[in-house]
């Protein structure tokens, strides 16, 4: 069979570049076909809604179900570290103490005491907790006033802080949904209907949106690089974006209707008023959008050191030229806005972003590092037919993880000798020809990113990949599956806000419930979050190397 053909045993040497263009064209039609059978499907599918039918149904088999497929590289990536029991017991808090007696009826006449044996239980007291407040009252006739014994700090409306608290950890921390929490407080006497328990979760919480405001300011300052990915997310049932951007001391979630560059940019000026320049720097990303020689000479005439506001740069662009098509019309906002970020002042500015090689990153950061597991899964996607290219390819994708195992150990030491071999070793590899045609598109397209690829070289404390953005994306993901999505304005913001926090006092090492339980009894025992974000920045000095540069 030509699947299993050993291309070795030929000694032919016409014969065997025969056989591999045939192996290539039958790789090639058999990867076209694959697609035109997944599109030709989601075809007749939407013609059979728009007919008022039903597209192919999902009938399950009595067989097994084949395999998914996996695109994962962890297993690749990830070497198995010898596992270390941790002692629970020494972090453990202990809320109070108990003397366990023995009964001396059963002890035998010579039983000596020898002290006492500790066992350490952990339990939970979860109940309801309904107080009748009996406030004084009093009535003065001289001045005709009625004076009324204010309640405990927290206690407003018909709820007290530890319900509220315990609603907004179980729905934005634990991901449960609002009739389940229902559900749950019946169960223990509580009498709540939807639209309180919904009111506690998305009214009056406006110093929660500050803190946010606050802890997105102290994140972004705390170091040059940030991590950032976006997922979909439904609002009153239509698609919009959640731009997730985070380091180790914080996670911001922020919610556009669009996911293009200037939402982007919107989310890293956290929410500023956005403003357009137009100068040598704007002109250059414009270089490779198809513009006519007037548009750009006007382009060039309009170069300043003005800073526009939206309306005004917006007026005066359609004003000029009212027939720009859609994508040129977004290139010079993009470009301009952009621009106008890089020369912004009392910002904190994004000097590198982790991400992977979506377009609405470009051009954002003066510097981009690229996530390498990202890379990894497109090699991972590769399906060939042939025996021999599947062998080429599983060689290549072994060289890969044992380069990025190298990565890894330059991270722990950093030289310049070990630089300039990764960088040596990198071209190298990513310009190996292996005759498997896809593989070798597949290895030039890796080659071409190496100056993201390889940031780590520069900046050794940066992460090889975007994971931990990823998983915070996941958390919205599975937020979104539990709960589907907010239904008002005031809804995204919850959603926003509460999982923002969520995620920052995780990393902070805070209780997420003990937090919302500070700010709403007013006990405010806790630091903003903002500062201890600045405290650990200061501590773990995660700018190093650029400071060092």
């Amino acid at each position: 069979m030509l699947e299993d053909m050993d291309l070795s045993n030929i000694q032919d040497e016409n014969a065997r570049q025969l056989i591999v263009r045939l192996m290539n064209l039958i790789e090639a039609v058999t990867t076209d076909l694959r697609d035109a059978q997944a599109e030709i499907q989601r075809l007749r599918d939407e013609n059979n809604r728009l007919k008022g039918e039903q597209g192919k149904p999902k009938i399950k088999a009595n067989t097994p179900k084949p395999p998914r497929v996996d695109y994962s590289s962890e297993k690749e990536r990830r070497k198995r570290k010898p596992r270390q029991k941790q002692a629970k017991k020494e972090k453990l808090e202990i809320h109070r103490e108990q003397t366990l007696i023995v009964d001396k009826a059963s002890l035998p006449p010579d039983a000596e005491f020898k002290g006492y044996e500790d066992v350490v239980v952990q339990d939970v007291v979860f109940r309801a907790d309904n107080v009748c407040f009996h406030k004084e009252k009093y009535w003065a006739p001289s001045t005709s006033q009625t004076f009324l014994a204010p309640l405990p700090l927290g206690y407003e409306g018909q709820f007290g802080p530890g319900l509220k608290a315990l609603t907004v950890t179980l729905y934005f921390g634990g991901g449960m949904s609002e009739p389940k929490i229902r559900e749950l407080y019946k169960d223990m006497g509580v009498q709540i209907s939807a639209g309180q328990l919904s009111n506690i979760l998305v009214k009056d919480r406006e110093e929660f949106h500050a803190e946010k405001e606050e802890v997105c300011e102290a994140g972004l300052a705390s170091s040059p690089f940030q991590h950032i990915d976006q997922t979909g997310t439904r609002v009153n049932g239509q698609n919009q974006h959640c731009n997730i951007v985070c380091n180790p001391l914080y996670t911001i979630y922020t919610t556009t209707p669009s996911k293009d560059r200037l939402s982007v940019l919107d989310v890293l000026r956290n929410g500023r008023a956005r403003r357009f320049r137009l100068n040598e720097e704007a002109l250059g990303y414009l270089e490779a959008v198809p513009l006519s020689q007037a548009m750009r000479n006007w382009l060039s005439g309009e170069c300043s050191d003005q800073a526009w506001d939206e309306k005004t740069f917006v007026q005066r662009l359609d004003m000029r030229w009212p027939k720009l098509s859609v994508q040129q019309r977004q290139a010079i906002l993009s470009a301009a806005a952009v621009a106008a970020y890089h020369t912004e002042e009392g910002i904190p500015l994004v000097r590198l972003l982790l991400c992977d090689d979506a377009p609405q990153f470009n051009w954002i950061a003066a510097e981009m590092s690229l996530c390498w597991v990202h890379e990894g899964r497109h090699y991972k996607k590769l399906m060939p037919v042939f025996v021999h290219h599947l062998k080429l390819l599983s060689d290549f994708r072994k060289q890969f993880w044992d380069y990025y195992d190298e990565l890894l150990a330059y991270q722990q030491r950093p030289t310049q000798e070990e630089r300039i071999r990764l960088e040596t070793k990198f071209d190298r590899l990513f310009s190996t020809c292996t005759g498997f045609d896809a593989l070798d598109a597949r290895i030039a397209k890796t080659r071409a990113k190496k100056a993201s690829l390889l940031m780590v070289l520069k900046y050794p404390e940066i992460p090889l990949h975007n994971n931990p953005v990823e998983l915070e994306a996941r958390q919205r993901v599975r937020k979104r599956d539990v709960s589907f999505g907010p239904r008002t304005r005031d809804g995204v913001k919850a959603w926003d806000t509460f999982m923002s926090l969520a995620a920052t006092t995780r990393k902070l090492g805070i209780s997420f419930h003990r937090y919302v339980h500070d700010r709403l009894s007013k006990a405010n025992q806790i630091p903003s979050l903002a500062s201890l974000i600045e405290t650990r920045a200061s501590e773990l000095q995660l700018g190093a190397s650029w400071s060092a540069a």
